[in-house]
């Protein structure tokens, strides 16, 4: 009998390890279930920039110091910023406060936990009529964030009333409002009822971020993906704000960023990708990033208007709708590949980056460039598609970073003042862009009524063009121009055309653009020494020379510039095709 016993326990004691195991293996399905997206934190982001950390009222009154007011002398209401709990707090919450109508409606409520008497006592039975109705909460610090009122004062005593020590103080006297990636971002939308960890699970990256660790971190406490300890980072060359500390990102960063980028989505761990950048510049980063990804997934870049913290801020809002589309998949083909190219989704409206531009500094404040579409769908009551780009883009692009070369032409002057060409590298070993190579790429605008009282078509009055010519002869092999003209034309002034053709004639692509946002499209000339832009911006026109000087290198220099033979004016324009193609079709 006791063997049957102890039979029955040993079965029974594998049946719960089964459970356990099964139990295990449907948690781990689950969590494999959820798409997975890579957050890639940009530079000068308002999207990730909060509203400065104010010393509360609280924090002044229990310190001795002057409280805030508003301009009739009132005390002001403290701002409440998330914050975590370092132990157990009850809490007592009056009852029928969440809305002014609960309490139209008591009947259907529970029985309260107790009451405040008149003397702030807790009772469990009501004790007069003025006592409050309560309900208990215990707040733990592994609950997460909570709005908390700001205590914290500086190490000399005084309150913060900024974000700096005192008004033009250095940058290491000042704390920064930008977050160093957007993790805890994610934290607080969730905090707030935006239902993103039940949507996917999120890999942060910090490929240009606009908030750094400037003593370093180490490896235990990051919370974005990487291996080692963070070592102390710089302003300017790490990360990059604005405001009184503003510091702008370079080419070479960009490169950088290019390849992170590359190599988080080209592990195919990840349904797609949100990066977030400031409103100005991500309509250039947005595009560059969907010409230069070779990936099937999908490419969403938000922004914001408004920082956080401040009324209607538009940001949150936005990163929520990136998940949401991305996990819609309405980007997707029936091959589940990327239809719609790197989109840009603000204000619940999806535009495609060849065509989006910031227009004005408010929510709604971004239009369209070129005349002829760019909004492609709206996220009102869930994601919708309306038209698909055309263009070629990430894994179809001609100039992603697959296709881009190890080594490209470029040009140099050798020391007997000759100009020729020498093969420049592009790539690394492993097929990511080297930061130095990255081609330096001019605007220039033109206008009337500049030109001298002779109406000379020479080009020597353009001295900032001739100048930039001499400069990149000694400092970039990889280089290009990009004027921008009459629209839709491109047509600028003589002496600049001159100017820019001369450049041509040393081997530099010259691409003509039109100013503004023009509706109408450039018709090509074969019989110039320019690239014609299509209906591009000048801006974004920049960043798709750039990505073509990768692909394509230089054209071919005239052996003497102010005498060019017919077969090198022919040469050239036979490179020019090549790119004109590319801006024909991305």
């Amino acid at each position: 009998m006791l063997k049957i016993y102890n039979m029955k326990y040993a079965y029974s004691k594998i049946s719960f390890l089964i459970l356990i195991i099964a139990a295990f293996f449907v948690l781990s399905a689950e969590a494999q279930d959820k798409p997975k997206i890579a957050i890639f934190s940009g530079p000068t982001a308002t999207i990730q920039n909060s509203y400065p950390l104010i010393t509360s009222n609280k924090a002044r009154e229990k310190n001795g110091l002057p409280l805030l007011k508003n301009d009739a002398g009132e005390a002001l209401t403290d701002r409440l910023y998330y914050q975590r709990l370092a132990a157990p707090v009850k809490v007592y919450i009056e009852m029928y406060s969440a809305h002014p109508l609960e309490s139209d409606v008591n009947e259907l409520y529970g029985n309260p936990d107790g009451y405040i008497n008149s003397d702030g006592s807790f009772s469990k039975r009501k004790k007069s009529d003025s006592a409050k109705p309560v309900l208990i909460a215990e707040l733990k610090p592994e609950d997460g964030l909570y709005p908390l009122p700001y205590m914290s004062i500086q190490s000399d005593g005084k309150p913060w009333d900024a974000t700096y020590a005192y008004p033009g103080a250095p940058f290491e006297k000042s704390r920064q409002t930008f977050y160093p990636n957007a993790s805890r971002i994610f934290e607080e939308i969730e905090r707030n009822g935006g239902n993103l960890y039940a949507q996917a699970t999120y890999d942060f990256y910090r490929p240009a971020p606009a908030g750094g660790y400037t003593k370093g971190l180490p490896e235990r406490l990051r919370t974005d993906e990487g291996s080692g300890d963070i070592p102390p980072e710089t302003i300017g060359e790490d990360f990059f704000t604005y405001g009184p500390y503003g510091s702008s990102q370079n080419r070479m960063q960009l490169a950088k960023a290019t390849n992170m980028v590359q190599k988080v989505m080209s592990s195919g761990d990840y349904i797609g990708s949100i990066w977030l950048e400031g409103s100005p510049s991500i309509e250039n980063t947005s595009y560059w990033m969907g010409l230069l990804i070779d990936t099937e997934a999908a490419m969403v870049f938000n922004a914001a208007q408004r920082m956080r913290g401040l009324v209607s801020a538009d940001g949150d809002q936005n990163i929520i709708d990136g998940v949401n589309f991305i996990n819609s998949e309405v980007w997707a083909d029936e091959a589940g590949r990327n239809k719609t190219g790197s989109v840009m989704i603000q204000d619940q409206v999806i535009y495609s980056t060849r065509e989006v531009q910031k227009g004005d500094a408010r929510p709604g404040g971004y239009v369209v460039t070129g005349g002829y579409g760019g909004v492609i769908g709206s996220m009102g009551y869930g994601p919708k598609l309306t038209f698909l780009p055309l263009r070629k883009h990430t894994y179809l692009s001609e100039v992603n970073i697959t296709k881009i070369p190890s080594s490209v032409p470029g040009i140099k002057m050798s020391e007997d003042g000759s100009i020729t060409t020498t093969q420049v590298p592009v790539k690394d070993s492993e097929g990511y862009l080297l930061s130095e190579a990255m081609p330096m790429v001019t605007i220039y605008k033109s206008a009337r009524w500049k030109t001298e009282n002779d109406g000379s078509e020479d080009a020597a009055s353009e001295v900032d063009i001739l100048s930039r010519i001499k400069d990149d002869l000694t400092k970039y092999p990889l280089a290009g121009f990009v004027g921008e003209g009459m629209a839709p034309y491109g047509s600028m002034i003589s002496p600049m055309d001159a100017a820019l053709e001369y450049a041509a004639l040393h081997g530099y692509p010259v691409l003509k653009a039109a100013r503004g946002n023009a509706d109408g499209f450039m018709n090509t000339n074969p019989n110039n020494l320019f690239i014609e832009g299509y209906n591009i911006t000048a801006t974004k026109g920049r960043m798709l020379l750039m990505a073509c000087i990768l692909r394509f290198g230089t054209m071919p220099p005239a052996a003497d510039p102010d005498h060019p033979t017919e077969a090198e004016l022919a040469a050239i324009k036979d490179k020019i095709k090549l790119y004109q193609e590319v801006f024909h079709t991305h």
